[in-house]
């Protein structure tokens, strides 16, 4: 049998071990961006990877509130997490520009879905040379980036310097708006 070595993998075996409920909960009240890679937070929702990838740019889409499936969804929360979809295909696009994605939703254990809890939205970016022996023939993926470079590169095409966690800010009245 031939060994594949991951060692950055320690730290989040470990870490998750000492979870006692949903990560989809737990990781945007942390309040640890960074640690979390959660790269976007919105009113009702928010976007972090994947730390399972299919391929490097993997980002998942989850509410704040914990809902286990989409009809469950108010409308606002759903109108939330596609507008994430929506700047999460522009970040990805900007930091690796894939030449396709795959847009999903595994809701159910029998649909695939490892948390079945709490709904979430899968972005994958996809390129005509993703395929290869590896997935196939060895049952493993092979990831050319590390997380962390990975988080990097998507905060940045976010347009995100902050990696504390941050609500978006209203609009300040100017003078004019002011004097109307």
């Amino acid at each position: 049998m031939k060994q594949l070595w991951a060692p950055w993998r320690l730290a989040f075996i470990e870490q998750a071990s000492h979870g006692s409920g949903c990560i989809f909960c737990e990781k945007p009240a942390r309040k640890r961006d960074g640690q979390s890679f959660i790269l976007r937070r919105s009113r009702h929702a928010y976007v972090l990877m994947n730390i399972y990838p299919y391929s490097n740019g993997h980002l998942l889409i989850a509410p704040y509130r914990h809902i286990a499936s989409l009809e469950k969804l108010p409308e606002p929360v759903l109108l939330d997490m596609l507008q994430l979809v929506q700047r999460s295909l522009k970040a990805i696009g900007k930091a690796y520009s894939p030449e396709g994605f795959n847009i999903g939703v595994n809701q159910g254990r029998a649909a695939g879905a490892g948390i079945e809890h709490h709904i979430h939205l899968h972005v994958v970016p996809r390129w005509g040379a993703d395929t290869n022996f590896m997935p196939i023939l060895g049952e493993t993926r092979v990831l050319p980036q590390h997380l962390e470079a990975s988080y990097t590169r998507l905060k940045a095409a976010f347009g995100e310097k902050r990696t504390t966690a941050a609500r978006p800010r209203r609009k300040r009245a100017t003078r004019r708006s002011r004097q109307r």
